[in-house]
């Protein structure tokens, strides 16, 4: 044999070897492929000068996309997509393909592996540039979910951890990894140690994600003794942080919802529960005029149609009619109709990044803590500016210079807004053009409503309309109002609230027993009542037989909505006995109520208040029982009505009950009412047998409708359950007497339905079920 062929063919031999080991070789994995560390890239120069005879022969693909990156792809099948992989792996022309996917490193001692590193040779000192993928979502500035700022994106964040590290020697290198491990439970050894720094950062980022990974590794070097490095990458990832924190914050506020009245460990994830209202751009109230007995309540109240109704996350998406985007956004409704919690979820979707990420920051700063803020915190002669404000109730916000700058979009949240109760003034109060100059909060108000601080600021302002009605219309851009749920949410929040389907199901039928209660449930605080009321009712055997009864639901709606204003509006404690001054305004707007249902009219002004003592704050913005409409008077005058017509019919029972047990006066007996034939005795007008033969009489003597709700509510509070058991303690002293004479009332309904009109009879049996039948 020729020797110099068989020194060729040794060679040529040794040659397809290293092809083989190459082959074998499998780097870390790696998302972000064609990647490759600072600290690496200085290892490769040296060994390239100290290997300048060796030749690396790549395998060059034969139709390369064209793409600018770098000089190797890593083909790894493995690995965890990101949004980073449709770009890296891209190969440029010319490129050299590792293929890394099935090579097994279970027989390689370390110094072979330290040897092979030989072979991975690149030409890219720093990752390629980030090429936002073609996403249909992302193509439109207006559509959801938006799109992040630079600074608070993924490539951004990547880049800085990278460089940071690549500053750390390989020992400090270790160090940091060891502490990030034992701190980091999410993470195992394995991930933390393979592979380069570019691999730790990709894989700590898949796994932790974008901000559990930055400010892990910033805790991380603070501990190792990098406090330069950290305070480093904190600067150059401050908008991220400042959004991270306020994420944090808004999860922990709004990720439980606490509805109605709290009870421990009763309370629910809102995500789990929440079902969202309709929300429509056109604002006529928000009562529904819907009755079981007319079509309409005698003002006619305006519904507004399907097109109208905005999602809560689209509010934001909104245009003027100039077609700018909206800055300021007023959203109004009756008490009970989801404001706060539409608040909590537009908020929540944004801190989990679900919507609204072109939002750099959102800064919940309700009109109640400013209001605390001025008269309990804050000294009179002492003022702040709205830096201040932020930074007192945000301390993460401190020296946030970015609410400055002209791009900087971003949201305040602001509901309560009847919460604030000093007036504004909204045509004299001082100009103030920044941030920074201190004022009192009053005028701050009306300057961040006007648009001269905060400027950048989307502003979103949420409260009861009687009390946002005072803002001047050129500083509102949109107004919406939330209108409550369709029969299809009722029963899809009943049903979310249950995990026992059958249990739900049975609540779901069981409520539409009663058609009012049915018409009621459009607001979301009645729906959680129902919810409440009929799980209770239902642990007992037995119950479900019967309807239930509607007048305790009302005294229900009364109670809870008196013990949230004292408590949200005058800070006295739950449960807390009410005053006389408290039950003289709730007489005074029962008999309010009584009058207008006399005079068949559902409309009242604020002279009709006067005349009967009562100051608009206290009726329309803080009972919770009546609204303002939006639609003006013809001579301009305000005009107010009750959240529900029923709601008055209620209200003016209540008013001819409480007179009749507390001063033993028949209000319904005028003397010239002349009783219907039907009946053949007449019983003494002080007992409760005249009262009710008094509320028949006006009853069927007039149209359909016109009384038949009242007259069920007047008889509903004849039972003991709810005058001596519910409206004990709060209307009624706890001691007084139960109303005596029951028999006699339940002989004359009894003798009325066998004698009424057949179109009453059906009204009249609810009568007297709504007196004589205990609860179950």
């Amino acid at each position: 044999m020729d020797p110099d062929n068989e020194v060729e063919r040794i060679f040529r031999l040794g040659n397809e070897e290293d092809e083989e080991e190459k082959k074998k070789w499998k780097r870390p994995p790696s998302s972000y492929g064609s990647m490759k560390s600072e600290s690496d890239e200085m290892e490769n120069e040296e060994e390239q000068g100290e290997r300048g005879h060796e030749e690396v022969v790549p395998v060059v693909l034969p139709e390369p996309i064209p793409h600018e990156a770098t000089g190797l792809q890593m083909i790894r099948s493995d690995s965890p997509e990101t949004l980073c992989t449709m770009t890296t792996q891209q190969p440029p022309p010319g490129a050299a393909v590792i293929d890394t996917r099935s090579s097994d490193l279970g027989d390689f001692s370390e110094e072979e592996e330290e040897d092979l590193d030989e072979y991975l040779v690149t030409n890219s000192p720093e990752p390629p540039e980030f090429v936002e993928p073609e996403d249909s979502m992302q193509t439109d500035e207006n559509s959801q979910p938006g799109r992040l700022h630079p600074e608070q994106d993924l490539p951004h964040i990547f880049k800085s951890i990278q460089n940071c590290l690549s500053g750390l020697s390989r020992e400090e290198l270790f160090k940091f990894k060891m502490w990030f491990l034992q701190w980091e439970p999410g993470i195992t050894r394995q991930q933390v140690m393979e592979g380069d720094i570019l691999d730790f950062v990709d894989r700590i980022l898949e796994i932790l994600g974008l901000d559990r990974s930055l400010m892990h590794t910033i805790n991380t070097l603070e501990s190792v003794n990098k406090k330069p490095e950290a305070d480093e990458l904190r600067v150059q990832c401050k908008r991220a942080l400042i959004r991270f924190h306020l994420r944090q914050y808004l999860i922990r506020k709004h990720q439980v919802i606490r509805e109605g009245v709290v009870r421990a460990g009763k309370q629910h994830l809102l995500d789990t529960i929440y079902v969202e209202p309709q929300i429509s751009t056109c604002s006529y109230g928000g009562v529904d005029p819907s009755h079981e007995f007319r079509d309409q309540p005698p003002s006619p109240l305006q519904v507004p149609g399907a097109e109208t109704f905005v999602g809560v996350n689209d509010l934001f998406r909104l245009q003027t009619a100039d077609g700018r985007p909206v800055r300021t956004v007023v959203t109004t409704g009756i008490a009970g109709i989801g404001m706060s919690v539409s608040v909590g979820k537009f908020s929540l979707d944004w801190a989990e990044m679900r919507a609204n990420k072109d939002l750099q920051f959102v800064i919940k700063l309700s009109f109640r803590t400013l209001w605390i803020l001025r008269n309990k915190n804050l000294p009179l002669s002492q003022k702040m500016s709205m830096m201040e404000i932020l930074e007192y109730y945000h301390p993460e916000c401190k020296d946030m210079k970015y609410l400055e700058e002209e791009d900087c979009k971003f949201l305040v949240t602001m509901d309560s807004f009847d919460c604030y109760q000093a007036p504004l003034d909204w045509e004299n109060a001082p100009v103030i053009n920044d941030n920074y100059t201190q004022a009192h909060p009053d005028v701050l108000i009306v300057n961040m409503i006007r648009g001269t601080v905060l400027r950048g600021a989307r502003i979103w302002i949420l409260g009861r309309r009687a009390a946002v009605s005072q803002i001047p219309s050129q500083f509102i851009d949109a107004v919406t109002e939330i209108q409550g749920f369709s029969d299809e949410m009722k029963d899809d929040y009943l049903t979310r609230r249950f995990s026992d389907a059958t249990l739900a199901a049975k609540i779901v039928s069981h409520h539409k027993r009663l058609p009012t209660l049915r018409m009621l449930a459009r607001q979301p605080f009645v729906c959680w009542m129902v919810a409440t009321v009929f799980e209770r009712c239902y642990s007992y055997r037995g119950y479900g037989e019967h309807p239930p009864r509607l007048t305790p639901f009302y005294v229900n709606i009364l109670i809870v909505q008196t013990n949230r204003r004292l408590q949200f509006y005058y800070g006295k404690n739950e449960n807390e006995l009410w005053s006389n001054d408290d039950k003289n305004l709730l007489t005074k707007m029962a008999k309010m109520a009584f009058k207008m249902l006399e005079r068949n009219i559902s409309v009242f002004f604020e002279e009709d208040m006067k005349d009967y003592g009562l100051k608009l704050t206290e009726v329309v913005v803080l009972s919770g029982l009546c609204t303002e409409l939006p639609t003006a008077a013809s001579d301009g005058r305000r005009a107010f009505c009750f959240i529900h017509f029923t709601f008055q019919e209620f209200m003016a029972a209540l008013y001819v009950f409480t007179m009749f047990r507390t001063e033993s006066k028949n209000v319904l007996d005028s003397g010239v009412l002349h009783m219907p034939k039907i009946f053949t005795s007449k019983y003494q007008t002080k007992s409760a047998a005249g009262l009710v033969q008094c509320a028949l009489a006006r009853t069927l003597s007039s149209q359909l409708g016109y009384y038949d709700m009242f007259l069920r509510f007047l008889c509903g509070m004849l039972s003991p359950d709810c005058h001596d058991n519910q409206l004990s303690g709060y209307l009624y002293h706890r001691n007084a007497p139960k109303v005596g004479g029951l028999d006699e009332v339940q002989r004359l309904l009894e003798q009325t339905i066998r004698t009424a009109p057949g179109d009453r009879v059906e009204n009249l049996k609810e009568c007297l079920r709504e007196m004589t039948q205990e609860d179950e």
